[in-house]
């Protein structure tokens, strides 16, 4: 399991755009800010635990402020900031990605 032991952050708040920060919690804690969550907010929620699933976070807390991002980019955003959180001994393998 990869330990989140620090902050991390990634996107913009630009039209089309994510932003997302994530930091240590105890659970996974998913919080979304997003104009179209009525529609999509449980498949954004659903793409963020495949993703951590993937990555094997067991314990973090994800805040999303959503601009009407695709997929691909909700999910690269949250990669990005999961890597920066992460020590160099935690990176994954990009394989399973």
């Amino acid at each position: 399991m990869a330990d989140i032991t620090s902050c991390g952050h990634a996107g913009t708040l630009e039209s089309s755009d994510v932003l997302i920060h994530i930091e240590p919690s105890q659970d996974i804690e998913i919080n979304l800010i997003s104009s179209v969550e009525e529609l999509y907010g449980d498949d954004i929620k659903a793409l963020v635990l495949e993703v951590l699933e993937k990555m094997n976070i067991k314990a973090v807390k994800v805040d999303i402020n959503d601009k009407g991002a695709l997929d691909y980019v909700i999910k690269a955003r949250l990669q990005t900031a999961i890597l920066r959180a992460l020590e160099d001994g935690d990176k994954p393998d990009w394989s399973l990605l």
